[in-house]
């Protein structure tokens, strides 16, 4: 079976009818395209009301992640609830959305990642990953809805085999096109002259026998990867522009120089203003040619090594 690339943009063929009180069972997206597509958004911070890869609430968010996959969610958390069927929480599944009551009644909402894992839009971190069994969630969960079905298919398998199994965590997307996390850790560490020699890793998904425990280890060390509010390093995830340039920023210690490029999709409110802005004034990146930076446009590895090549 043909491996299709799904990004930057995964839903462009897709024309679903819209999702109303009922459950949406289409199954023309995978689990997997839903986790890549809602993973993209990581890192952008919290904005009351925003629906926007600017900023996000927490029910912008879910609204935006299922409109890119052909669904419509209605716009607040407590009107979410009221769409779909009601699922238990042991079995959630990859799509199904997960609430909780943080401020009164049903008030917060995230995408599960199937398990005990959702993704959300949280007001002190942005877009994230947590898990529902964690103190603070568990006693405000409030129950699930599944709103649409999301099958999985052979794209999985296939995929696996070019990334650790147990670390893969978007694998519909094509590691021979984009650079995942444990690539780029790769890559930064042997550019770097880091010593990889040890694998004792401090992240929870990365085993001291995964061929990126040594250089996530080095790099955790000097702060550049940290890791998600779970310990995880996500080796199997892919890097937006933005992510890559705050990594960049703080890998070779830039500094801002003079003549600083300005990108359409870059305002100064923007998250990664600063890092965006020193990647440009340094002359690594000049955008994509037509005025952006293409921030949540993941990176190819293409253009990771011509990042890496400018900055040695």
């Amino acid at each position: 079976m043909k491996k299709k690339i799904l990004l930057p943009i995964f839903a462009t063929f897709m024309i679903f009818s819209g999702v109303g009180t009922g459950t949406n069972t289409a199954q023309a997206s995978s689990a997997s395209e839903l986790t890549a597509t809602a993973s993209k958004y990581i890192g952008v911070p919290y904005v009351y009301g925003g629906t926007t890869a600017r900023g996000l609430d927490c029910s912008g968010f879910t609204k935006l992640v299922f409109s890119q996959l052909g669904y419509d969610l209605s716009r607040t958390a407590a009107a979410q609830y009221k769409q779909g069927k009601a699922v238990s929480k042991s079995d959630l599944q990859p799509g199904d959305l997960v609430f909780f009551n943080t401020s009164g009644g049903v008030s917060h909402v995230g995408i599960s990642l199937g398990g005990n894992k959702f993704i959300h839009a949280g007001t002190s971190t942005g877009v994230t990953e947590a898990n529902i069994t964690s103190s603070y969630w568990a006693k405000r969960y409030v129950g699930a809805k599944r709103v649409a079905s999301f099958g999985e298919s052979e794209k999985v398998v296939a995929a696996a085999s070019s990334i650790e199994k147990e670390e893969v965590k978007n694998s519909a997307i094509d590691f021979t096109v984009y650079a995942s996390r444990g690539e780029v850790a790769i890559q930064l560490a042997e550019t770097l002259g880091l010593d990889t020699s040890d694998t004792n890793s401090p992240f929870t998904d990365i085993k001291s026998s995964s061929k990126y425990a040594g250089a996530a280890t080095a790099l955790y060390k000097l702060g550049i990867f940290t890791g998600d509010e779970n310990g995880k390093f996500n080796a199997g995830s892919p890097l937006t522009r933005a992510q890559m340039a705050k990594v960049l920023v703080k890998a070779f210690d830039l500094k801002m120089a003079s003549d600083n490029l300005k990108f359409t999709d870059v305002p100064a409110s923007h998250w990664a203003h600063n890092d965006i802005s020193i990647l440009a004034s340094n002359g690594i990146t000049n955008g994509k040619g037509d005025g952006t930076f293409g921030t949540n446009d993941n990176v190819m590895l293409k253009h990771l090594t011509a990042f890496i090549n400018r900055l040695q």
